[in-house]
């Protein structure tokens, strides 16, 4: 298994444009009920508005791409709904996994698979192994997720391959378990929908990722809204425990000039 570095152990390389974005994908169904459209018309427009930021990412040059699709929490929403969702989640990975393939796109699902039923998660399966030896963006849907359990399981899986290690483990030890294993932790976390919380998405991941909230809602969050973001980020002193006098003799320039 890699291991890739920690933010709260060394200090990650900081470019202009993030390696890697989290997204929050809220207010599909405020923006249905804004036009007195059912709630499920804004997830259908959500859809178009992930394609879109999937392209802008590819455009960028970002590497990894990760986005909160439906949280372990969401369970709890009306049952129409999520059917309604789980429904949508089969037509999308069916319908966008060619076009991810062909964009060069890899395509990973990370989440508890075990509530979901056999013919979503052969759709999972088959876009996944479709995509597995793409070379471009990395796009992770995060789908009955969430933080805590991440956390928990990782703990649980690597307490069986290693029992000896219950009292004694380290964060290099556990990192390799965790979901994202394979990818460096977030540069820049996006929400939209105007709330301003992390709702159990990625707890560990985001220790020292650049928060952005935005009062647009999913279905209306298009490119111009992404470089809005990225140029917030860049905007963003990135110290990781430092001084800023600290940051700024190693890179010769504050912020504004970089």
């Amino acid at each position: 298994m890699t291991k890739l570095p920690s933010s709260t152990r060394t200090i990650p390389e900081v470019a202009k444009v993030p390696r890697h974005i989290a997204i929050i994908m809220d207010g599909n169904g405020r923006w249905a009920k804004q036009r007195f459209m059912p709630r499920v018309m804004g997830h259908q427009r959500g859809v178009e508005s992930l394609r879109e930021v999937v392209k802008g990412c590819r455009e960028l040059g970002v590497e990894y791409l990760t986005v909160f699709a439906f949280s372990s929490e969401n369970w709890r929403r009306p049952a129409d709904e999520v059917t309604f969702l789980m429904s949508l989640f089969v037509k999308a990975l069916e319908r966008e996994a060619r076009r991810l393939q062909r964009e060069n796109v890899r395509l990973q699902i990370i989440g508890d698979r075990s509530r979901f039923d056999d013919k979503l998660r052969q759709c999972m399966l088959d876009a996944e192994q479709l995509t597995a030896a793409n070379t471009g963006l990395t796009f992770t849907v995060a789908a009955n997720y969430g933080g805590r359990w991440d956390v928990m399981h990782a703990v649980q899986a690597m307490l069986r391959e290693h029992p000896a290690l219950a009292s004694t483990f380290t964060e290099e030890d556990l990192q390799p378990y965790l979901s994202m294993s394979d990818a460096p932790e977030p540069d820049l976390f996006i929400r939209t929908g105007g709330e301003q919380r992390i709702s159990n998405f990625m707890l560990w991941q985001l220790a020292y990722t650049e928060l952005y909230f935005t009062d647009t809602l999913w279905p209306a969050f298009n490119r111009a809204e992404l470089d809005k973001a990225i140029a917030s980020y860049q905007t963003r002193e990135r110290r990781f425990g430092r001084t800023s006098e600290q940051v700024q003799e190693i890179t010769g320039k504050g912020v504004a000039d970089a």
